[in-house]
């Protein structure tokens, strides 16, 4: 039977926001885990309390970018539009049907008037992972770490070429006294301060956010990037750090100085991390072991020449500190070089006898050099735990895990691109992302387990009435 439609949307009707929102909604979830009245304690000295026109609540214009992230609205001004005629977003602001929505020029105006040089973004995301430790979802005890890049609004054929200074690793100084000491135990004197300026490389600058970075990675798109360097708790996979570099930047130059980050901001206490293999290199490895961590790192094949012998079929003798080459010939240490490298050369009057010298080497003087950094030993200690079982294990929980984290956010929570512009507005974007995806997660997660406290009960009710009826047949609509 074929009806029309009658047109109802002139007719008055007394309905409550309250019951249009659907119980197992996931704000309903997520207003039901989270306390966001911190928000207001974190940016009350950055408003007058006595002075100027009343502003916009802190705590609903934080909310109001946390639903942009949410459901991946990367315009604030779509923002606001999608909040006028959803009825979901209105409940969860804590606004009426009839309520006026603020402006989307209040999230730039407070963005760059109040909270530019503010540290509310991270203080924010700290209290989202401080919340999710007090209910038991954050162990601190391992942690996945790795990187991916947002395309930076800039377009990559606009740049210009400047020399800028080389990134400084936070390991130096500990790097430069253990060259020392090795040169001292060679018989060599220190190598001498360096004068002058300090080193620089010429790069891309792009003229439209000169703050990103240019990469040129393999398998990765060319252009300007930034790097969203993220590390994810292995007990439910929730975000404990997010830092953002321009895409030029290596994966490892921040990697230690966020761990310690970590656990002097959380408390963590770290037994293990799970890496790939970008991070696997001599200061990191030096640098877990220090702080008594296991290291479960992937392995990258180095490269080289076609048909030309591999370092590892040079043998290392630790008790001589030579190596043997497959000829049998010994290569023994002449200097440590200024990047932490051991130098072991060959004697060129025996290698130009040497059957393999094609394969060997292609140097003028016929000479071999072998390098091995001052801390490889330690590095290959933690090259050893990949091929552990627990190694193993370790390592393949990054697929669901740190993986997973990046997955969820450029597919769900428009973290493909970058919003803005500038390094402190692309680090704004990758917090409040973090944040949300941690929000969503706590609110799933706990919801999971509510529900499932209620089952054991309920099958242990339904059990209890089966045997009651059993003893005492009354009808059974009673016992149901």
């Amino acid at each position: 039977m074929l009806r029309s439609h009658d047109n109802k949307q002139i007719g008055m009707e007394f309905v409550s926001i309250e019951e249009l929102v659907p119980k197992d909604h996931l704000l309903r979830k997520i207003q039901r885990v989270i306390d966001f009245e911190f928000i207001r304690d974190k940016v009350k000295d950055l408003y007058c309390a006595d002075n100027g026109r009343p502003a916009v609540d802190p705590v609903v214009l934080f909310k109001m970018l946390f639903l942009g992230y949410l459901f991946g609205v990367r315009s604030e001004r779509q923002l606001v539009r999608e909040i006028q005629v959803n009825v979901a977003y209105r409940w969860f602001l804590g606004f009426g049907l009839t309520d006026k929505i603020p402006d989307a020029s209040t999230f730039s105006q407070n963005r760059r008037r109040r909270f530019t040089e503010s540290r509310v973004y991270q203080e924010i995301f700290d209290e989202i992972v401080l919340q999710a430790m007090r209910r038991k979802l954050i162990g601190g005890r391992v942690l996945y770490t790795d990187s991916t890049h947002l395309k930076a609004n800039a377009n990559k054929n606009k740049f210009t070429q400047q020399h800028v200074e080389q990134s400084t690793r936070g390991y130096l100084t500990q790097l430069e006294e253990a060259i020392s000491e090795d040169r001292k135990l060679q018989g060599k004197k220190p190598l001498a301060q360096k004068d002058g300026e300090p080193e620089t490389k010429q790069v891309k600058i792009s003229t439209t956010d000169p703050d990103s970075g240019y990469m040129v990675r393999e398998g990765k798109p060319k252009g300007f990037f930034y790097l969203d360097h993220r590390t994810v708790d292995g007990r439910h996979n929730l975000i404990t750090d997010t830092f953002v570099t321009p895409a030029s930047v290596h994966d490892s130059i921040p990697y230690l100085g966020r761990l310690d980050r970590q656990r002097e901001r959380f408390g963590f206490e770290v037994d293990a991390v799970g890496l790939d293999a970008g991070y696997f290199t001599a200061p990191i490895c030096k640098g877990l072991e220090d702080r008594n961590i296991y290291g479960a790192i992937g392995y990258h094949r180095p490269t080289r020449r076609e048909g030309m012998l591999r370092k590892r079929d040079f043998a290392f003798d630790s008790k001589q500190n030579v190596y043997r080459c497959p000829a049998g010939q010994l290569l023994r240490c002449r200097t440590t070089n200024r990047e932490g490298y051991r130098e072991y050369s060959s004697d060129p009057q025996q290698c130009r006898q040497c059957p393999l010298l094609l394969r060997c080497t292609r140097s003028a003087n016929q000479m071999k050099i072998v390098t091995r950094h001052v801390w490889q030993d330690s590095k290959e200690r933690i090259d050893a735990h990949r091929l552990t079982e627990q190694g193993r294990q370790l390592y393949s929980q990054r697929k669901q895990t740190i993986e997973r984290s990046f997955a969820d956010a450029k597919q769900l929570h428009g973290h493909r691109y970058a919003r803005m512009r500038g390094l402190l507005r692309v680090q704004e974007q990758c917090l409040l992302a973090a944040a949300c995806q941690n929000m969503k997660k706590m609110a799933l997660v706990l919801n999971r387990s509510e529900n499932g406290a209620k089952k054991p009960f309920r099958a242990i009710v339904l059990t209890f009435k089966r045997v009651i009826a059993a003893l005492f047949p009354f009808p059974a609509v009673v016992w149901a």
